[in-house]
């Protein structure tokens, strides 16, 4: 049935998140999701995917991202549930594209918590990187325990580090000395495929624009706080990046970026400002850390859709009876989290994500696509455009990562058939 989301049976006695969200607060969390992950550890592989045609990577990532959030800020308006494409998948296309499309966001979105921790590590404290981002998975699962609007005024204050540092890297490296404004002219170092795969790289950076559609049960005045925040945290986020590519570019050049292990850090020391670097490194942790808070936050509100659901242990459905919080779903991610954080690669969880969130978002926009006019529908041309770009982007990422993800949904599509074969069973 295709109608608003509702409580399933025997739920309206149970205690559900509150509404603390304001639009500020929501465009904050979009923001500290997509800061710290873009823009300290996708550049260096994307650029060397598409070489001096980065910009052009990151222009593709950006159209793909804006339909996707403009299907998603449409849907998380009539389903204001938290979910996010779970929810609209289960309500607009079936049961099993709602499951596939949360089962991918979860394992996708737990290796870019894995990613955004082990950055935090390798710039805290790279000798000992795994154990400081161990120690940063808890301390922020510990944070987001204890309520969403002290999450959310932790998140302002990070985001509001992390753009300071930007906006100092920009500004040191367009008017230092090793600017060359000749090293941002694509040259003939890049091909289609490398390009594709730099806006599959790049849409790792983005993915964090709809986390406030995952949150859906906390927002106040969801139908005009959700449409009006998304864009907005996607146009801030996507102005700050192009600002800084091009300012990266203009310093070192696609090849040494490409081949970077810091590339903000290793700019403003070619710009002639090496006092920055610090001020780098640690904007560069604190970016990661905004972007691990809001992502245990999706993560653990669509784990908590999917438990209501029975596609997941039930117990993790649970609600914080003080906290209003799904405080059993953020420990066990927390928990899943840190230990993928002791273990992980950063670049093979970046790939290994972005094919999970990309076929993520293809159901937002295939479940976009039935919306009735008078239930909002987009531009057919939006729903159309994003659903063809995330098949195509994800198709082009690295191989291992698309074997790994592929073989990974194949498994969760394996158990929720042979679950609903079970039930069909044991009813006859």
């Amino acid at each position: 049935m295709m109608g608003r989301a509702s409580p399933r049976g025997g739920e309206a006695a149970e205690p559900r998140p509150a509404r603390r969200l304001g639009t500020a607060d929501a465009v904050v969390i979009g923001l500290g999701s997509m800061i710290g992950a873009g823009i300290f550890a996708v550049f260096a592989p994307a650029a060397a995917a598409a070489g001096s045609w980065l910009p052009v990577g990151l222009a593709l990532a950006a159209v793909v991202a804006y339909c996707n959030a403009t299907s998603s800020a449409r849907l998380a308006a009539l389903y204001p549930a938290s979910g996010g494409t779970y929810v609209y998948g289960r309500e607009r296309l079936g049961p099993f594209w709602g499951y596939l499309a949360g089962w991918a966001f979860v394992v996708g979105k737990t290796a870019s918590c894995a990613a955004m921790a082990l950055t935090v590590g390798a710039y805290a404290w790279p000798e000992h990187r795994q154990v400081v981002a161990v120690l940063a998975v808890l301390a922020l699962t510990g944070v987001n325990y204890v309520g969403i609007r002290k999450s959310a005024w932790l998140t302002r204050a990070i985001v509001a580090v992390a753009v300071t540092v930007l906006a100092a890297v920009v500004v040191a490296c367009l008017t230092g000395q090793g600017a060359d404004a000749a090293r941002l002219e694509p040259g003939g170092d890049a091909t289609v495929p490398g390009v594709l795969q730099a806006a599959g790289l790049l849409f790792f950076a983005f993915a964090g624009y709809a986390r406030i559609a995952t949150l859906g049960e906390e927002v106040r005045d969801p139908a005009r706080t959700i449409p009006r925040a998304i864009p907005i945290a996607l146009g801030i986020t996507l102005l700050i990046y192009a600002a800084v590519a091009v300012a990266v570019l203009a310093v070192l050049g696609p090849e040494r970026l490409a081949g970077a292990v810091a590339p903000l850090a290793d700019a403003v020391r070619a710009a002639g400002v090496p006092e920055l670097v610090p001020v780098v490194t640690a904007g560069a942790a604190i970016a990661a850390l905004g972007s691990l808070l809001a992502l245990i936050l999706g993560v653990s509100r669509t784990t908590l859709a999917m438990a209501r659901d029975r596609h997941l242990p039930g117990a993790l459905a649970a609600v914080h009876p003080r906290f209003a919080v799904p405080h059993r779903a953020e420990l066990a991610v927390g928990a899943v989290v840190a230990v993928l954080a002791a273990t992980a690669d950063l670049r093979g969880a970046i790939g290994f994500s972005s094919f999970g969130v990309l076929l993520y978002y293809a159901v937002a926009n295939a479940s976009a696509w039935t919306l009735r006019r008078d239930e909002g529908r987009p531009a057919p041309v939006i729903p159309v455009v994003g659903l063809a770009g995330c098949l195509l982007l994800a198709a082009t990422l690295p191989v291992t990562s698309v074997l790994a993800g592929a073989a990974v949904l194949a498994a969760g599509a394996a158990v929720y058939l042979a679950r609903r074969a079970l039930d069909r069973r044991g009813r006859a």
